[in-house]
């Protein structure tokens, strides 16, 4: 959850973490002996810093299986969510696929014959387990090859002693809750002439500047697909939400010193924790994010361009396995990924909702902590707007979208072409 989740100061340099390698066997083949073999996984990171990253959870889980599992060692690499795909991509294209990836799309290899479908890996118990809506959005063909990982939604945050400041909300910091895009830029212009460097952060970055263009096309009465599921990059609504962000955000200096276009997630979030950023679309994270600063934050959905109900967006990760001969082994470690008390232990480092029935009435029950400032974002969930992962040639739009949509909303940029040279690529890349 490309959608994903990854210093301003640092002029929007985006965390890029060394690939961790993970193992307790020190084999790099797939097999180690004669009866032992070694699974291959690469994973994304979570984590803003060394201290809270995800290598921490799949050194944990890897030793884990293997006490089970004495004839399979498993050995992760860990990357960064901004090289994590390409990584991938690099592997297979080389022909060493790993066994098992969670990355942000699946298709494009499902398409290409080179995963296992979920029902030669699973448990009958794991698979059932599944949300049905991110089961569904796992498949190809009505056959589903994705298992989603974890997922989230996306709220609009705000500093409340920042907007208090510049009179946009009461001295108590609480209860703003904007209706439409015109009271999002009020609200900026009244930040920037309180001296807030950053009043409304717009990472179009290429961390997950498909998911920030979502997200605002969305509210614009737009997305990525029309009813139909056709590619609809270059509608009128979403090339008139583009104009916006141009003329009114970016056009007015409400977006701080850095463009759009190289400001990536985790930098706008890092500027958020040290109070130099008013507003924000933001996940779970960055809740506990901020909390660890102390920056007292809100939390409200990114109201639609004329105040009408919209979908929020909503992003799910994805877990594959390719077809490297070792079909039983992975499905044992992914029946042992998804066992409760591994979601919820994932889930719970970073406050990401589960993608699992099981996590998700955990979630729903609990009412103490960072669960509770969850219920928010699991009440937008299920009526939310996924990516359309099932496309395989949804991995190359995404990065087109984040080569590209930056110049969209730079001075003087052109939505309507950019749009439409994304669109053309993308339609003929889905006939393909």
């Amino acid at each position: 959850m490309k959608g994903r989740y990854q210093s301003l100061a640092a002029a929007g340099a985006a965390l890029c973490l060394t690939a961790v390698t993970l193992t307790g066997c020190g084999a790099v083949d797939g097999l180690t002996g004669d009866n032992e073999v070694t699974l291959r996984v690469v994973a994304a990171d979570y984590g803003d810093n060394p201290q809270n990253s995800s290598a921490v959870y799949w050194k944990g889980l890897a030793e884990g299986f293997e006490k089970d599992h004495p004839d399979v060692k498993v050995e992760v690499s860990v990357y960064s969510w901004s090289e994590v795909d390409a990584k991938v991509a690099e592997m297979v294209k080389a022909g060493k696929a790993p066994d098992i990836a969670q990355i942000g799309a699946y298709a494009d290899y499902a398409a290409a014959g080179k995963l296992y479908s979920t029902a030669e890996l699973l448990s009958v118990k794991t698979e059932a387990d599944f949300l049905a809506p991110l089961a569904d959005a796992g498949k190809v063909k009505q056959t589903q090859y994705g298992m989603p990982f974890v997922s989230s939604t996306r709220l609009l945050f705000y500093n409340e002693k920042l907007l208090a400041d510049a009179g946009v909300i009461g001295k108590d910091g609480k209860g703003w809750q904007p209706k439409s895009w015109a009271d999002l830029e009020a609200a900026a212009k009244k930040l920037k002439s309180a001296g807030v460097p950053v009043p409304f952060a717009l990472p179009l970055g290429r961390e997950e500047a498909q998911a920030e263009t979502m997200m605002w096309m969305l509210a614009g009465g737009g997305g990525y697909t029309d009813n139909e599921e056709g590619y609809s990059i270059d509608s009128a609504d979403n090339i008139k939400s583009l104009e916006f962000l141009r003329d009114k955000m970016v056009g007015q200096q409400l977006v701080g010193p850095v463009e759009p276009g190289k400001l990536d997630r985790q930098a706008a979030f890092e500027a958020f924790t040290k109070g130099e950023v008013g507003m924000l679309n933001g996940h779970p994270t960055l809740m506990k994010q901020a909390e660890a600063k102390g920056v007292k934050y809100g939390m409200v959905p990114l109201p639609a361009s004329d105040g009408s109900p919209q979908p929020a967006m909503g992003v799910a990760d994805w877990v594959m396995a390719f077809k490297n001969g070792h079909r039983e082994q992975s499905g044992k470690f992914l029946d042992y990924l998804y066992q409760p008390k591994n979601v919820t232990a994932f889930t719970e480092k970073y406050d990401l909702l589960p993608a699992t029935t099981t996590g998700f009435q955990a979630k729903q029950a609990a009412t103490n902590g960072s669960a509770a400032q969850l219920k928010p974002f699991l009440a937008a969930l299920p009526s939310s707007r996924l990516y359309p992962v099932g496309k395989k040639s949804w991995a190359g739009v995404s990065e087109d979208i984040k080569q590209k949509i930056g110049t969209a909303v730079q001075p003087g940029g052109q939505p309507t072409k950019v749009l439409e040279e994304i669109a053309t690529a993308a339609r003929a890349a889905d006939k393909g």
